[in-house]
C-alpha cells in the first residue's frame, strides 16, 4: 500500500493511527531531521475505509520456506 500511495510505511502507520477515533497526539520517534519531516508529512495522508480495513486485517502466518 505505501508504494501505491507514494509514501513510506512509517507515514502509512502514522496516518492509520491518526485515523483512529480519540487519537489526538500520537507519540512518534525520530532520530534524524529527515525522519521528522517524513512523519510531519503523514498528517496530509487520508486513508480510505478500504485501506484502513486492509491494514486492520489480521496477518495470516505463512510457512517459512526452507525451515523445518
Amino acid at each position: 500500500m505505501p508504494r501505491d500511495l507514494g509514501v513510506t510505511r512509517a507515514q502509512v502507520a502514522l496516518a492509520w493511527v491518526l485515523s483512529k477515533r480519540g487519537v489526538a497526539a500520537p507519540i512518534i520517534g525520530a532520530s534524524r531531521e529527515e525522519q521528522l519531516d517524513e512523519l510531519i508529512n503523514a498528517v496530509d495522508i487520508t486513508l480510505t475505509p478500504e485501506q484502513i480495513a486492509e491494514l486492520e486485517t489480521p496477518y495470516k502466518q505463512h510457512p517459512v520456506v526452507g525451515f523445518k
